[in-house]
């Protein structure tokens, strides 16, 4: 399962993607190209994601919705925001519904992640994907992706949750008295990490509202702890 270019680089990689794809769709987002490692944050075009599963298990569950919107460090664009619910092809675990509260009627009545799969190609194409936790986008996106289409996408991404947890070992390096009593890390989960920049308490676990407090969670480190003009080397993964 190849999820990283390696040596490569990104933008050789979707170069040699948009060569050697056999699907339109794909062959057209790998065409778009991939933003320079050496762009300022700045100037990249960023749009953050969330997808919403059945589970934490890419082999066993399934995506059951995805929200996305496109912004920049001066502001987000609400109006090009996305969302969509999926059928997971599969029952939804009570527990899902409880988290999510996308019901069994709702899953029924959706599509298959392949009837959305080009709409979303084209909303991702050209942009810089923003999520938090890049594990989990990475894992479930590639499955379905490759599931719909019969070939993988593998994207770069920032992930504001790495990007927060190196943060915190810089400011609140573990001593060892942490060590010795056990003491856990600061805790790096959206919500968490959005109370240190004072920004709002939204719904969690609904995509869409997920990938706009990631968008703003963004915004904020940078206007923290980076600049503009950090290249995307330093954030990307």
């Amino acid at each position: 399962m190849n999820l990283h270019p390696g040596k490569l680089g990104w933008p050789a990689f979707y170069a040699l993607q948009a060569r050697t794809c056999r699907n339109p769709a794909l062959r057209a987002y790998y065409q778009a190209g991939c933003p320079a490692a050496e762009l300022a944050i700045g100037a990249a075009p960023l749009l953050a994601l969330d997808v919403e599963t059945t589970g934490l298990d890419a082999q066993r569950d399934a995506i059951v919705s995805l929200g996305l919107i496109p912004f920049d460090l001066q502001r987000i664009r609400c109006s090009e925001a996305r969302y969509w619910v999926v059928n997971p092809q599969r029952e939804l675990p009570e527990r899902s519904v409880t988290i999510h509260r996308i019901t069994h009627s709702q899953i029924h009545q959706a599509p298959p992640f392949a009837a959305i799969a080009e709409e979303l190609l084209e909303a991702l194409r050209g942009r810089l994907v923003v999520v938090h936790y890049r594990t989990i986008e990475r894992l479930f996106l590639h499955k379905a992706v490759r599931q719909a289409l019969g070939e993988s996408l593998s994207l770069p991404m920032i992930d504001t949750m790495q990007l927060e947890a190196s943060l915190q070992r810089r400011q609140h390096p573990p001593g060892w008295l942490d060590r010795l009593f056990g003491r856990r890390p600061v805790s790096v989960r959206l919500a968490d990490s959005r109370r240190r920049y004072n920004l709002p308490t939204y719904q969690a676990h609904h995509a869409l509202s997920d990938a706009l407090a990631c968008a703003e969670l963004l915004q904020a480190q940078i206007a923290h702890h980076y600049s503009p003009h950090t290249p995307l080397r330093q954030l990307w993964y």
